[in-house]
């Protein structure tokens, strides 16, 4: 039995050829592409219940993961196994309850490296959904309630941290070529008054794009500041069809396998 499985979720076979589909990772591992499904959440349940492997990672179809990648994520489960046998998740970025985020991830939307280097696991309360590896034996599922493609990182961080499961931040440097975000859209709000619903007991919770709280307040904030930084944020992305192997290089990645 294969050890671990890569679940994507995608509904353009051109970025998932450009991108995940370079990796070498994927010579060396299985994986399930989920095409046009209706929700993340739909979607990476159904990559759980077609599968069979102990260790499942969940990746966007826009990550590029750099030569030696999976060496290094054996090396970075063992870290966190010796910190904690019944671990739950591991994420390449992640943010704690003071909103400190650790990566290092390239993002092309903003034009550079992003998060800290954690020196060691560092336990989050939410990640970015770029990448998210997951422990089958510590029983989670993704919400299917939850609407849409955005915060589910957080919700499955918050799920299980109240079954008293941890989930760590880790040093898996990759690219993420996604692009420019303009806006926090409709389906984000939908996303965000759900999180306040069913997490009203645990608020407030930090995700990577923003605070959710009881009031709610900090969306229409974030929706101004967009409007506002709109032709910074525009100069900083940097554009997708960029080669990601090209990408990783200039980040000194050639090779991210331990020595």
């Amino acid at each position: 039995m294969t050890e671990l499985r890569l679940i994507c979720a995608s509904n353009n076979a051109a970025i998932l050829r450009a991108n995940l589909m370079r990796s070498q990772a994927v010579d060396h591992w299985p994986l399930s592409v989920i095409e046009d499904a209706p929700s993340a959440a739909l979607a990476y349940n159904q990559g759980l219940d077609d599968s069979r492997e102990e260790l499942l990672i969940f990746l966007h179809h826009d990550v590029y993961l750099p030569p030696g990648w999976e060496q290094l994520l054996h090396q970075r489960i063992a870290e966190v196994a010796a910190l904690d046998p019944d671990w739950a998740l591991i994420g390449a970025y992640g943010v704690d309850e003071a909103g400190r985020g650790f990566g290092p991830v390239w993002s092309s939307s903003l034009g550079h490296i992003v998060g800290a280097v954690p020196l060691a696991p560092r336990a989050v309360q939410s990640f970015d959904e770029l990448l998210i590896v997951m422990r089958r034996g510590a029983g989670l599922r993704f919400d299917a309630a939850l609407p849409g493609w955005h915060l589910y990182g957080t919700d499955i961080v918050t799920q299980a941290r109240a079954q008293g499961l941890g989930a760590y931040a880790c040093a898996l440097p990759l690219v993420h070529n996604d692009g420019y975000k303009d806006q926090l859209d409709e389906g984000f709000a939908a996303a965000y008054r759900y999180m306040q619903g069913k997490w009203a007991t645990r608020l407030p919770l930090r995700s990577p794009v923003i605070k959710i709280s009881r009031l709610g307040h900090q969306l229409w904030r974030a929706r101004w500041h967009n409007i506002r930084s709109r032709d910074i944020r525009q100069g900083m992305a940097i554009d997708t069809a960029l080669d990601p192997v090209a990408i990783a290089r200039i980040c000194g990645w050639n090779s991210v396998a331990p020595e």
